[in-house]
């Protein structure tokens, strides 16, 4: 591990997520990195109750606003801090202790942006804005800022009507992913997905009809098609000098669900051109904070499409841990509290498994895809020639560690349960359809032939 003098310790971490999701693991992977070093960490997220909440390395949790708006969120934040500064062991007339704040999804981020001179100096946060964090995390704004700067982005439209959706999906040519521009305003509940898969002018029909619902834009996008070795990413730090000393590429091993989701197995491998193309993106932007990238390789061209761009950690950023404990995270913590960041060693062959969605990939997905030509030709070769160590054959898992374990059986319970009633749900569906559904066979007497009808009784 990094020796715990090269941080900050006096510094405490406040995580903040108001995505409600308790199966989270990128919340609980970085209460575990910050934790381990010695830095307090605590956290805003959707309830106390939480399997991330049964963390070791979590002192305290408050529940994170019911309306998401960032003057709350920033009341939140300063009252938050006045208890952590009135538990801590310091004098009375002690100044107060600056408080470092970790976004952990895309709404909280632009939140902190919007205000963060409010927040400043009291709370720490990197040097961003808005409009910055807008331009790459609105999925429309990120189309145009990849046209603008010659990076591959899949072909993407967006209508502006009902017939103009169904012309444009047939011109992509079906299927065709559909998202929602600003996916963090889909209301809770509502069954809006921010990313689909839609095979048909009716179902693109139906989703654009759900607009007003969604509070942003659909836009179409041509689907690249999926297969082994082609999904990559990038998590990086990007410091306030602008150097990304700590960043790395991996592969999706696994995702959840199949060719379209989360990842749910990744691998560290290095592949330069998705590394090149990340640093250069950072230079273009003149971005600060952590970073996910994800990319696809588009098989026909051999070129890799940005298919989206996080301004916060992703939830397997554990993945990139090197030998020494160093990951974004921690990079975050010492760039912003004025200590020098290492830098990265590189440790190709490290996997990271989310048990959860590992499991539902293996049901739904024995079998891997097929190896396919370029794909397999683009991994293999990436690694070829870039210094990486390795092969590490290091596993981490997503919620099990020996050193914090009731995560692990808080989520098994709360996984079940959340299973549980997502079948009880389904069954009932189903049946609801079967007391709905026609009678079998003819609904009205069968008519007599014509010998009957014109024979009296």
């Amino acid at each position: 591990m990094l020796r715990r003098q090269s941080f900050d310790t006096s510094v405490p971490t406040v995580l903040v997520r108001i995505d409600r999701n308790p199966f989270h693991h990128g919340t609980l992977g970085a209460a575990r990195s910050l934790g381990r070093a010695g830095i307090p960490v605590h956290a805003v997220i959707e309830s106390s109750t939480s399997p991330v909440a049964r963390s070791r390395y979590l002192r305290s949790t408050r529940a994170s606003p019911g309306t998401p708006t960032a003057t709350e969120l920033t009341a939140l934040l300063h009252r938050y801090a006045d208890e952590i500064d009135g538990e801590s062991a310091r004098a009375p007339d002690a100044a107060s202790t600056p408080l470092l704040v970790l976004p952990l999804d895309d709404v909280s981020a632009l939140a902190l942006a919007r205000r963060r001179a409010e927040l400043s100096p009291r709370l720490l946060l990197p040097e961003q804005t808005e409009e910055q964090l807008l331009r790459v995390a609105d999925k429309a704004a990120l189309a145009e800022t990849c046209a603008d700067l010659g990076l591959p982005h899949p072909r993407t439209e967006l209508p502006a009507g009902s017939d103009e959706a169904a012309a444009m999906a047939w011109s992509l040519g079906l299927p065709v992913v559909a998202k929602w521009s600003r996916p963090w305003l889909l209301p809770a509940g509502g069954g809006l997905r921010s990313t689909s898969i839609v095979r048909s002018l009716a179902e693109v029909r139906e989703l654009y009809a759900r607009s007003p619902e969604a509070g942003s834009r659909l836009l179409l996008q041509e689907l690249l098609p999926a297969g082994r070795d082609l999904d990559w990413f990038f998590h990086g730090y990007v410091a306030a000098d602008g150097g990304c000393t700590t960043g790395a590429t991996g592969r999706k091993e696994r995702s959840w669900p199949d060719g379209a989701g989360l990842t749910a197995v990744g691998r560290w491998a290095a592949n330069p051109a998705v590394e090149r193309a990340a640093r250069e993106l950072f230079e273009a932007l003149g971005y600060r904070g952590v970073c996910d990238l994800d990319f696809r390789m588009n098989r026909s061209t051999g070129a890799y499409h940005l298919l989206d761009f996080n301004p916060r950690p992703g939830a397997q950023f554990r993945l990139f841990a090197d030998a020494d404990g160093l990951d974004v995270v921690r990079a975050l913590h010492l760039d912003l509290t004025g200590r020098p960041v290492p830098p990265h060693s590189p440790a190709c062959g490290r996997r990271f498994v989310v048990e959860n969605y590992a499991a539902l990939s293996l049901l739904t997905s024995p079998r891997r895809r097929p190896a396919d030509g370029a794909g397999a030709g683009a991994g293999a070769g990436a690694e070829a020639g870039t210094g990486c160590e390795g092969p590490s054959r290091r596993t981490e898992y997503a919620w099990w560690a020996a050193d914090d374990p009731a995560p692990a059986f808080a989520m098994g319970l709360a996984w079940f349960g959340h299973l549980l009633r997502r079948a009880v749900a389904s069954a009932r569906r189903f049946l609801g359809s079967l007391r709905t559904r026609p009678p079998l066979g003819p609904t009205t007497p069968r008519a007599r032939s014509s010998s009957q009808q014109l024979t009296p009784r």
